[in-house]
């Protein structure tokens, strides 16, 4: 296989039984107790007094040639204004540092080692693809790692992680589900990488569910400029069944949005052949650049983590961006990566609130969310709480407590909700086969 990357070393099955991660939790807090620089001893002391600001870090890929979310990391410093405007978090300065992990195994590894040298007490709403290489560097100085894009296993297995949404394996299973009632032939076309190996069971999950066979598995570049031969593919092989037309599931990140221009140009022979993906790949933003009621997007299902863009649960943070970022075009509300920070951030404040008078560092951090604190995100997400639980423990995601997603649907050009509330996919992930 080519444009193979390693930043998935913990697979999805690694932790096969419930034990298995509550044992992994265990081993990991009785090491940071042995150690003198770690689990916010040393690292992750800010904010320990009501004088000192507290230190967070996010990070996220910025001006690459792949997935990029610029807006992660703005959003976050506009939090940071925005609250501290308002006195802080529970009487304290927040402290926001940026890092570009530069889709690079090595940047993103210097991002945690700075997180280590800044003595954040959190790396908070971030995203990076390669999480065995920052997750080592944060697991032994103690650094929580709250609310990933969940673009990695890792995210769904490291003790000190705590995702607030489902990650690809949600949005996968959940839009197989769907699409196995309404599509005949699937073909997903998939990143040609460690992280793309992962998406075809979680696919075939939702598709199984539904009674459906197992999708076509269609490996494409990441960063190509073009991708007409791979949507000729595509399209030959969802339009095998006169009576059914197929679907295509394009699951390329930014890169998505290449992939349509060639579909576009090539589907003019397969009319009756849809698409559908996941929200991350595709927004508002790159539905109305594609064509809006008239491109290849129209009619299309679209899996998201959280209420649609319109939804007036979203009216606290839009008024945070014009408030403290009017201008700034690298922060879109309707982008997946700007929402995950926001609702990260809302979870570390919840949390820095329960803490009261106390110091707040790493540690106090991690055991509050430990000890099953349960956490509002205004109707956002379910209520979260990482209280351990063997519902996903079983299929190697013991962190992955939210598996609810959204159902949306691109109509006369605009992403609106297909069904109204969240639809839990735990029982399809729980029949996944990631082996």
């Amino acid at each position: 296989m080519t444009g193979r990357r390693g930043f998935l070393s913990t697979h999805l099955p690694t932790f096969t039984r419930p034990v298995r991660a509550t044992a992994s939790k265990a081993a990991a807090l009785v090491a940071c107790a042995s150690l003198a620089v770690g689990c916010g001893v040393i690292p992750g002391v800010s904010g320990g007094t009501r004088d000192d600001p507290i230190t967070v870090m996010t990070w996220a890929p910025q001006d690459t040639n792949a997935t990029n979310k610029p807006g992660m990391p703005a959003l976050a410093l506009a939090y940071a204004r925005w609250i501290n405007s308002q006195g802080g978090i529970n009487g304290r300065k927040l402290r926001v540092l940026n890092c570009n992990d530069r889709n690079d195994s090595v940047a993103a590894a210097k991002c945690a080692e700075r997180a280590v040298e800044e003595k954040v007490v959190a790396v908070i709403g971030s995203y990076s693809q390669y999480g065995d290489s920052f997750f080592p560097t944060l697991e032994s100085a103690g650094i929580p790692y709250i609310g990933g894009y969940g673009v990695t296993g890792a995210e769904f297995t490291s003790p000190l992680s705590y995702p607030v949404n489902g990650g690809q394996p949600s949005l996968l299973a959940g839009l197989g589900r769907e699409l196995a009632k309404d599509c005949g032939p699937v073909a997903l076309v998939r990143p040609d990488s460690i992280a793309g190996d992962e998406l075809p069971p979680l696919l075939n999950s939702g598709l199984s569910a539904g009674g459906h066979a197992d999708a076509g598995d269609q490996l494409a570049a990441e960063d190509a400029t073009e991708y007409s031969a791979q949507s000729q593919k595509a399209l030959r092989y969802t339009s095998t069944d006169p009576v059914s037309p197929g679907c295509v599931v394009p699951a390329l990140g930014d890169r998505t949005s290449t992939f349509m221009d060639s579909f576009r140009r090539g589907r003019e022979d397969y009319p009756n052949v849809r698409t559908a993906t996941v929200l991350g790949s595709v927004d508002q933003t790159v539905i109305d650049a594609s064509g809006g009621k008239s491109g290849p997007y129209e009619g299309a299902y679209i899996t998201g983590w959280y209420p649609v863009a319109s939804d007036k649960r979203w009216d606290e943070m839009k008024d945070v961006i014009n408030a403290q970022a009017f201008g700034d075009n690298r922060i879109d509300p309707a982008d997946a990566g700007v929402q995950t920070t926001w609702i990260a951030y809302t979870v570390f404040r919840a949390v820095i609130d329960s803490l009261g008078d106390g110091e707040v560092t790493a540690r106090s951090v991690r055991r509050a969310l430990d000890n099953g604190l349960e956490i509002s995100t205004g109707g956002l997400t379910p209520p979260l709480s990482w209280d351990f639980s063997e519902s996903l423990a079983q299929v190697g995601l013991p962190q992955l407590v939210n598996a609810d997603v959204t159902l949306q649907v691109v109509r006369d050009g605009r992403l609106v909700s297909a069904r109204k509330g969240f639809i839990d996919v735990t029982k399809t992930l729980q029949q996944a086969d990631l082996s």
